[in-house]
């Protein structure tokens, strides 16, 4: 066989993943880690809440392929592919409160749409869903046998709601129509590509810490969160789609902060004097989050490594560079 033909064949072997919301926090975290280990990779977004310059690294690459486009719209792609991964959807507050009609219509028309494009290739399909499906729990940690505890009329709705119907219409397609499903509940992200106007947590103390702004604390500082660096995230998410388990399984880390532990450890890695001063919580903000991982860690192998601080530092650094080049 000549080296052409050894070529070929090995091109003919790698799997083809459709990722939306590509140009996005973890999907362009994800594409990279897909292609790094033998994906091609379609990418689709309509950078409503997604930014080129994630993709930077990915423009050239010949396994990578971009598709701007609104997934509430029909999507076709040509050629057969192996699994679709549909991440699009805002999902800090900021971004879900400002787009609440298009929150609502990706997690539906566009989960149904993806789910179709999946199904007519005989693929894998993963969704994106997210810890808010467990609301401000009455069990803690949250396991994923645990229904939740969501307000269906308030503002953060829009998010909670979509996700708790895509991952309906996930299962109806998994069952009715045979579609080989994974589904995830991602908790609390950081690291970098994480907008500094992103409105979470993370973003909104590293930009106010590294410009010596005060520290915004909704409420008390009380709260608890679970936070995972995005390294591990995606460990986990690419875990899940190889495996052989349908889901749910939590992917988040389940070391636990609470806001104000979190704020003075941002104060500290950037060296910052920002004071701290106190706003009123906004309303359904849950008062404690934390993933039981146990599935994770028995069916995938899979636990965050990186620890908060180092985790900070490393995100850190990229909102230096980030808000430098500004």
């Amino acid at each position: 066989m000549t080296p052409d033909q050894n070529a070929g064949e090995a091109a003919s072997k790698r799997r083809k993943a459709v990722v939306t919301g590509a140009a996005g926090f973890l999907g362009s975290h994800l594409c990279e880690s897909l292609i790094g280990g033998g994906w091609d990779v379609i990418g689709i977004d309509n950078f409503l809440t997604g930014r080129m310059e994630n993709l930077t690294a990915l423009q050239s690459a010949p396994e990578f392929r971009f598709i701007q486009q609104d997934v509430t719209e029909f999507i076709s792609v040509d050629g057969p592919i192996d699994a679709v991964l549909h991440f699009a959807s805002p999902a800090s507050p900021i971004d879900y409160l400002n787009y609440p009609i298009e929150t609502l219509k990706v997690g539906s028309v566009g989960t149904h749409n993806a789910l179709g494009l999946a199904r007519a290739n005989d693929a894998k399909f993963m969704l994106a869903s997210t810890s808010e499906v467990y609301g401000d729990p009455l069990v803690h940690p949250q396991p994923e046998s645990y229904w939740g505890h969501v307000n269906p009329i308030g503002p953060r709705s829009v998010y909670d709601e979509a996700k708790r119907f895509g991952e309906a219409i996930t299962f109806a397609y998994h069952r009715e129509h045979g579609v080989d499903i994974r589904l995830l509940r991602i908790f609390n992200t950081y690291g970098p590509r994480l907008r500094p106007a992103d409105g979470r947590v993370v973003s909104n103390f590293l930009v106010q810490a590294l410009a010596g702004e005060p520290l915004t604390v909704y409420g008390d500082g009380g709260q608890s969160r679970s936070f995972c660096f995005v390294d591990d995230e995606i460990r986990g998410i690419v875990a899940l789609l190889e495996s052989d388990y349908v889901g749910p399984v939590n992917i988040g880390n389940p070391n636990e902060f609470t806001v104000m532990e979190l704020a003075r450890t941002i104060l500290d890695v950037t060296g910052s004097s920002s004071e701290i001063v106190f706003e009123p919580l906004p309303v359904d903000d849950p008062t404690q989050r934390n993933p039981d991982i146990g599935l994770a860690r028995e069916l995938l192998g899979w636990e965050p490594l990186v620890q908060l601080r180092e985790g900070l530092e490393k995100t850190s650094a990229w909102y230096s560079k980030e808000l430098a080049e500004k």
